[in-house]
């Protein structure tokens, strides 16, 4: 998903940066909301932040000028939301950039796009839709997870597309997604069944968080019944 330094024409290195850089900015001001508010998060936030950096840096040579890998937005982004998820992916695409040669400075606009902006909003969105139907949380962050990982790789190659329509931007996007497709198929899926099993932890150590993040309901205890 990275796009490599210098591989963007520079118009379109300042059009994603614009775009990213707001949503960044709120970002911050949501995270500092939710620790203001639940001081006992923070670990959590960082855990989130921590499996980002791995799992984002766990790549796989795919379409010239970028890679397959997992990206491990989908914790976040259900723990905390996709905003401050942005902030998370930010700051780990930058040291990534850095100390990894792993994306770059000039595509980072780009680059916390894809990973850090619509991913994280399209698995928000799908945890959401699952809890509204009734499902459980672990179905929940699996689809987000997936859902999350799939979405950032569409929003990639049309990067790609837009900054290389060759011959066309609908024939380079079916032949970016066509790439992407054979190894994030089944990174998803991977990255899915890793997320549920981090999720399910978070959840049996403190589901007292959980539930002051409002991710889950707190379990409603019944009342013993009066003895006739």
């Amino acid at each position: 998903m990275h796009i490599m330094e210098g591989f963007l024409p520079w118009q379109w290195c300042l059009f994603w940066y614009m775009v990213a850089l707001p949503v960044v900015a709120y970002g911050v001001i949501q995270i500092k909301k939710i620790t203001d508010e639940h001081p006992e998060s923070k670990p959590i936030l960082a855990v989130s932040g921590a499996f980002m950096f791995v799992l984002s840096s766990l790549k796989l040579p795919s379409v010239t000028g970028s890679c397959s890998h997992p990206t491990g937005t989908g914790l976040s982004a259900v723990l905390f939301g996709p905003a401050a998820t942005s902030v998370l992916a930010a700051i780990v695409l930058v040291f990534q950039a850095l100390l990894i040669a792993h994306g770059g400075i000039t595509t980072l606009g780009a680059n916390i796009f894809s990973m850090g902006i619509v991913g994280p909003f399209a698995a928000w969105l799908v945890f959401k839709g699952v809890k509204k139907i009734g499902w459980g949380p672990s179905i929940g962050i699996f689809c987000a997870a997936v859902a999350g990982d799939w979405l950032t790789y569409v929003t990639t190659a049309t990067q790609l597309s837009l900054a290389f329509p060759i011959p066309t931007f609908g024939a380079a996007f079916v032949k970016f997604m066509v790439i992407f497709a054979y190894t994030q198929v089944p990174l998803a899926i991977a990255e899915g069944l890793l997320t549920v099993a981090v999720f399910d932890y978070i959840m049996k150590l403190r589901p007292d968080i959980l539930v002051k993040l409002k991710v889950i309901s707190p379990k409603v205890e019944e009342t013993p019944k009066a003895v006739a």
